[in-house]
């Protein structure tokens, strides 16, 4: 096997680092094209500059957090961490206790692991569904939280997102959802409310995903729940820090989704295109992605018995990256991230690639991890050096 620990996730992510900072500095930042749609950005002004200090930074940016927050969200507060994750293991250590009972309900299982790692380290059971019909409550039950858009995109039905709110809500049990890119995705591609709208007491977002702002989370809802979700926060070290708070609103403040409505139409195009060259390509949201399995029927259409479909999805990744300068997010991702290939057009950089560079740099790719698969030390030297 080529990767076979979290451990080795990790050396993956610093080889494409090390391999985007030679470019960067050999080539300039136009020489890179980052389709993950999690590229995010940090617009802070010049005039905000000399405030990004421990407490005169709160002082200014914390109003304008709670105006730009809950017109972009809803609710009655909000509060910013530095990631999505951090306002996921605050919630859990402030609502939840050791011996209850999480249930996630999520378009598609699995979940992203930060919220089972979270249950687990607050001592807590977790169960997760992606059928209505095999959702159900226990005594032990203190947490509900709902997975708007999965990783790979893919949507929560409305008549699901309202029935989980009620179910939860007839037994008194709070929900949040982990909106972390359906807060754009659902509302401005499907027209679906706000998950504040339509009930939920507490939403996270990240606020590099689909937006310009930092890696960081953003969460909205009930004053006194987020009151007590701040309060572990502080007491952990999971706030956000001023810099971060005041990248996240210059980018609320920028947010425009008209750019991601302008995508689509190009979308559309590419997904057809990249459909006669390859079998399994499925459209998303906001581009087209290769499933980790399709990717495998791809490459290896005889059958694998060597590498695991994650194994050739990062390979293929990690060549997209080092032979074409395309960023994905099995190449770049944390231990545990989605392992299929897709491309976001409406992502910045996509509007410096045609349609024909795209289809030729997955062409090319595909033709190297052919090549190489058989090739152990060849796949090693893609994946870590």
């Amino acid at each position: 096997m080529l990767i076979c620990s979290s451990r080795d996730e990790m050396k993956r992510r610093e080889a494409a680092l090390r391999f985007i900072a030679a470019l960067l500095n050999q080539e300039g930042r136009s020489s890179l094209y980052d389709l993950s749609g999690l590229a995010g950005g940090f617009p802070v002004k010049k005039s905000d500059l000399n405030l990004l200090e421990t407490y005169s930074g709160p002082a200014i940016f914390s109003s304008n957090l709670q105006k730009e927050g809950t017109q972009h969200l809803g609710g009655e507060k909000v509060a910013a961490f530095n990631r999505t994750s951090a306002a996921i293991l605050a919630t859990l250590l402030a609502l939840v206790k050791p011996g209850e009972e999480v249930i996630h309900y999520l378009p598609e299982l699995p979940s992203h692991p930060s919220i089972p790692r979270s249950v687990k380290l607050q001592g807590a059971s977790y169960r997760e569904f992606d059928n209505l019909q095999d959702f159900q409550l226990t005594d032990e039950t203190s947490l509900v939280i709902i997975t708007g858009s999965t990783m790979d995109h893919k949507v929560l039905p409305l008549t699901d997102f309202n029935r989980i709110i009620q179910i939860s809500h007839a037994k008194q049990i709070p929900v949040m959802v982990d909106d972390a890119s359906g807060a754009r995705i659902r509302t401005v591609i499907y027209d679906q409310p706000r998950a504040l709208d339509m009930g939920a007491d507490l939403v996270v977002t990240s606020t590099d995903k689909l937006m310009d702002g930092p890696r960081a989370g953003l969460m909205a809802g009930n004053s006194s729940l987020i009151d007590r979700i701040q309060d572990k926060a502080h007491q952990f070290g999971l706030e956000a820090q001023p810099p971060i708070v005041a990248g996240i609103v210059r980018a609320l403040e920028n947010f425009k989704p008209q750019r991601i409505l302008d995508s689509l139409e190009r979308r559309d195009k590419l997904h057809k295109i990249a459909g006669n060259v390859f079998k399994g390509v499925e459209k998303t949201p906001t581009g087209f992605m290769i499933s980790a399995a399709n990717l495998e029927n791809e490459i290896t259409p005889e059958g694998n018995d060597n590498l695991t479909k994650r194994e050739l999805a990062t390979l293929m990744a990690m060549v997209l990256l080092r032979e074409h300068h395309m960023v994905t997010i099995p190449a770049v991702g944390m231990p545990g991230v989605s392992d299929t290939i897709r491309l976001d057009i409406s992502s910045k950089d996509a509007e410096r690639v045609d349609d024909n560079q795209i289809i030729q740099a997955l062409k090319e790719s595909l033709e190297v991890v052919r090549e190489i698969i058989p090739d152990e030390e060849a796949s090693l030297s893609v994946l870590y050096e």
